[in-house]
């Protein structure tokens, strides 16, 4: 089997099952789990905040942000796609009370769009008060901000009185691919979250970086959500093994999505520029009146290759470190080999809708 899915369906290392076997643990509530707090002042240092929380998935870290920078009726400002929006079960108005604005296009904004989207509060109307960024953005493909149109954009929001909140899921993919060092990504930043389970290889959790006042807000929020947790160490083990091993081996990743993009690329009824390849994440369109997302994700997986659909004709796969090279090149012909052979049919006749994947 050949798992493209996602970097979320990655199995811990044995170096990271033994780390995790021998950790020393305490009680996570009491603040007394030592690996926790050797993992929150890691991952602190290394975004250049004061504190750092553990929680135990991605959605959590980023509606723990959130809430710790607005009230309920505030609204946030964000771009079409983002997985604060759009995959998050509408966390964001059930949890915290908050409206979203998309700006831009495609999941992407400018300083602009951000100053043409604010307008001050009155009694008939809520106000901005957060701008929040993705980094890298997964429904764009994997792409990896401009670190200046990036700034600029984080400088009007802040110009404007906006907070700034930062989905750093994969921000460790945009630093490698870009770079830029993940600090200077995220010095303007009141919030970051970190996914841990991701491209980086552990089994579960992420981190919610901040000043020391928001962090303790955040503790709060995190037990009313749920989220906080007891002898936690065995699995910030694991993080804090990913984030001091895993880190610049994500360039592997990025080479593996180039070289399957490249294979693709010159598949007849595929549509797929490698060249916007940035990362780890490839999504490719395919051409009306061949093969549909829905059979061809059906077809491959019958034959060892497993992908999400995305749409109709939108196909997202991923690399990870359990995808190696010869997997990825050997994935692509036989992805090649079903649309090539697959009949030139009306994808509207005898098809239903696909169901859209919650892919994250």
């Amino acid at each position: 089997m050949i798992d493209l899915r996602s970097d979320t369906v990655t199995q811990p290392t044995p170096a990271m099952r033994q780390v995790m076997a021998n950790a020393p643990v305490g009680d996570d509530v009491y603040n007394e789990d030592p690996t926790v707090i050797q993992l929150e002042e890691y991952a602190a240092q290394l975004v250049g905040k004061e504190a750092a929380l553990f929680v135990p998935s991605g959605t959590m870290a980023n509606q723990i942000a959130l809430g710790i920078l607005t009230q309920p009726g505030d609204e946030v400002l964000i771009g079409a796609g983002s997985h604060c929006y759009s995959h998050e079960g509408g966390a964001g108005a059930v949890l915290n009370g908050l409206q979203f604005q998309v700006i831009g296009a495609g999941g992407s904004f400018n300083a602009e769009d951000i100053y043409a989207a604010y307008r001050p509060k009155d009694y008939l109307q809520s106000s901005p008060t957060v701008v929040a960024f993705e980094n890298t953005h997964n429904r764009g493909g994997g792409w990896v901000w401009n670190i200046k149109e990036f700034q600029d954009a984080a400088a009007t929001a802040k110009a404007c009185g906006m907070h700034l909140h930062l989905d750093g899921a994969r921000l460790f993919n945009a630093s490698v691919a870009s770079g830029v060092p993940v600090d200077k990504w995220v010095e303007s930043f009141d919030t970051v979250s970190l996914c841990l389970s991701k491209g980086l290889g552990a089994p579960v959790g992420s981190l919610v970086c901040a000043s020391g006042q928001h962090i303790q807000e955040a503790k709060r929020l995190r037990k009313m959500f749920g989220g906080a947790m007891r002898q936690v160490g065995i699995l910030a083990a694991a993080g804090l093994y990913a984030l001091k091993h895993h880190v610049e081996r994500l360039t592997e990743d990025h080479a593996h999505a180039k070289l399957f993009a490249s294979i693709l690329a010159d598949t007849p009824g595929i549509l797929l520029n490698p060249e916007m390849v940035e990362t780890n994440i490839v999504r490719f369109d395919l051409e009306l009146g061949n093969i549909d997302a829905e059979n061809l994700v059906t077809q491959a997986r019958e034959r060892g290759v497993f992908l999400l659909s995305s749409g109709r004709n939108t196909v997202r796969a991923v690399t990870h470190l359990d995808v190696n090279k010869d997997d990825c090149f050997n994935a692509a012909q036989i992805l090649h080999s079903i649309v090539v052979n697959s009949s030139k049919t009306n994808p509207l006749k005898n098809s239903k809708l696909p169901m859209i994947s919650n892919v994250v």
